[in-house]
Parts: structure tokens; C-alpha cells; sequence
């Protein structure tokens, strides 16, 4: 017998055992279908593949049950290609009268963009982020789910949308942005059936993936200069590289999207985390993966950021010399916690 789509998506249960999966995406879906007034979606800071994917397709499938929808973003260059012209809106200081505001992939409320938080009559919260405290009035958080665009596709399933190449598109380029394209460990056999179920619904796999590896040609002279300055501390454990304000100087306006970089180092032989630090303004971001059973996100919670397990990152206020300290402290004590020994 088969299962339909609908079926698979009411019969996950949210294995923290702190809601039901299914009850939680019919209480959003039921509010999604009745409001009647604007509907706002945000996403986090600096917005990946998940973060957009998720967000266009919630926003189409609205639009398409004649709901008006307004999604302020700035995605990188790379993403671009997923949209149509002035699809996306400008940054807003203050939501609409009567507004929906749908937070999508935030596990904080702080690193909410593109719209304020408060002003809205009603919140929803559909993220896949183990640390969200699940704010707003319905949140539907599942850690097990590898990306916040396989639970939009559970959502629609729910609320029967008509499925389109125009909505699965953005929402497989979520699954697959999470995933690494289906080669991380958090691709699953329900990951692998979401997949399938929207490649069915018209999505071009072949033409998504190529374009999904597409960069600007400064990308790549980027690249170089951050590769340049890889080490391996603690005896080879660690991968770490930095990108510097000057690094960027020299190279112009580029699509910046360095967190390639971390993925790349992150396979040097015997590394169990790989470490990108980002130079921006007197602070500095970091990039952080990790293997089993090291975790990314115990060091990125230890320096105040957060994120999965094997995925994370954080923010130093301090240069690149305290926060590459603070970082290997850190990384120290989540590898001498799970047995490892290297030379001091």
C-alpha cells in the first residue's frame, strides 16, 4: 500500500516528546488558511539556501491561495537565480496593520531579519534548530528535521496546496543547501522521500544542483587568499582559516559566500572541526563543523553563538588573534571531552 505525502507528514511525531509533529503543523497550517490580512515571513541573518528556500515557498504557496505575502530579504548572489523580479521587498521598520508575522529558521529571536519582531497579532515559528526556545504564539520546532524547507514541505502537504515546479524548486534548494547536497549525515531515508516527492512535482534536479555551485569568478580569488592561511593546531584535530577585511579590499565586491570555505577544510585528513573566522568591523564570525561525536554547536555555544550539532557558529567581540584563542580553547576542551589526545 502506498503512502501519500499528506499521510508521512501526520504521522511524524516530534521525538523530543514535547509536542506532536502533525498537531503542531495542523494548528499553523488552520491559521495560515483563515487570516485574512497580511502575512510577513523573515528568516535569519545573512540568509542561506534554507533560509530562502523555505521562505519562497511559503510564499508562493500563499500567494497562490490569494493571500498577500511580504518576504524582506537580501539573499547572496548565488541564490539569485531562484527569483522573479521584485519578488522580494526591502527591509521593514515597522510591520503592517493586522500582520502574521511567520519567523522561518530562526533559533533566536535576535537574529530575525528583514522586520521587526513586535507589532505583529500573531507569531509563527517553524524552525529545525535544537536551541530555538520556541517564541510565538504557534511554534513547531523538530531537531530531527534536516532543514527548515523539509518542514515547510510537511506544512503545505497539510494545508493541500497544489504543488508547482514554482514552489518545490526553493523548497528542495532548502533540503539540499542543509544537506550538502544529500552527503551530510542528516540526510535521512524521510530526507531522501521529501526529495523524491518534489522532484515529482516538476523540479529540474539536474539544472538545480549545477546552478547551486555556481560563484562569481572573485569567489574563487577569495578563495585562494583564505586558503592560503590554513593551519591544523591541536595535533591536526582542527582545520582553521581566516578571511580578513583586507582580503576582501583587495579582491572588490564579491559574492561572499565563505561559508563554502569552512566545508572545504573541514576534509583535510584527520580533522574532526574546521574553524573559519571572519574578520568584520573589530569583531569576528565564526564558522564551525564538526564530526561525530564532536559537536559544533557545544564550542559555538561556549563563545555565545549556537546552531546543529555538526553546523554552527558564533560571533568574538574581539580580532582575529583573541577570538582564534577563545575558539581553540573551546574546540580543546569539546575534544578532550570526547577522549581526544594531541600535543600541546
Amino acid at each position: 500500500m502506498s503512502i501519500s505525502a499528506n499521510d508521512r507528514a501526520n504521522n511524524r511525531v516530534d521525538n523530543r516528546g514535547e509536542t506532536d509533529y502533525a498537531d503542531k503543523l495542523q494548528q499553523m497550517a488552520a491559521l495560515l488558511r483563515e487570516w485574512s490580512g497580511p502575512i510577513v515571513i523573515v528568516a535569519h541573518v545573512d540568509p542561506d539556501g534554507d533560509a530562502l528556500g523555505s521562505s519562497l515557498a511559503l510564499k508562493r504557496a500563499l500567494e497562490a491561495m490569494g493571500k498577500t505575502v511580504v518576504l524582506p530579504m537580501d539573499p547572496p548572489r548565488f541564490l539569485e537565480f531562484l527569483l522573479r523580479e521584485d519578488e522580494l521587498s526591502d527591509p521593514l521598520d515597522t510591520l503592517p496593520e493586522h500582520c502574521l508575522l511567520a519567523v522561518l529558521d530562526v533559533a533566536d529571536r535576535s537574529r530575525i531579519a528583514g522586520a521587526p519582531y513586535d507589532g505583529a497579532e500573531r507569531v509563527i515559528n517553524l524552525d529545525h534548530h535544537g536551541t530555538n526556545d520556541r517564541f510565538g504564539d504557534v511554534s513547531c520546532v523538530e531537531p530531527s528535521k534536516a532543514a527548515t524547507a523539509q518542514m515547510v514541505k510537511d506544512l503545505l502537504d497539510t494545508m493541500d496546496i497544489s504543488w508547482s515546479p514554482d514552489i518545490a524548486t526553493p523548497c528542495l534548494t532548502g533540503i539540499l543547501t542543509d544537506t550538502g547536497t544529500l552527503r551530510f549525515s542528516n540526510t535521512t531515508p524521510d530526507v531522501l522521500q521529501t526529495v523524491a516527492d518534489l522532484i515529482g512535482y516538476g523540479v529540474d534536479y539536474a539544472e538545480l544542483t549545477d546552478r547551486l555551485q555556481w560563484r562569481h569568478p572573485d569567489y574563487y580569488k577569495l578563495l585562494g587568499k583564505v586558503m592560503s592561511t590554513v593551519e591544523f593546531p591541536l595535533g591536526g584535530l582542527v582545520s582553521m582559516a581566516r578571511l580578513t577585511e583586507q582580503m576582501r579590499e583587495e579582491i572588490g565586491p564579491s559574492d561572499d559566500d565563505s561559508d563554502d570555505f569552512v566545508g572545504l577544510i573541514r576534509y583535510a585528513e584527520g580533522v574532526q572541526v574546521a574553524i573559519l573566522l571572519k574578520e568584520r568591523g573589530g569583531k569576528t564570525k565564526l564558522s564551525v563543523r564538526s564530526r561525530a561525536p564532536v559537536s559544533a554547536q557545544a564550542i559555538c555555544l561556549a563563545l555565545g553563538g549556537g546552531g546543529h550539532v555538526v553546523a554552527a557558529g558564533a560571533t568574538i567581540e574581539a580580532g582575529l588573534e583573541k577570538a582564534r584563542d577563545e575558539a581553540l580553547k573551546a574546540t580543546r576542551n569539546e575534544l578532550e571531552k570526547h577522549g581526544y589526545t594531541f600535543e600541546a
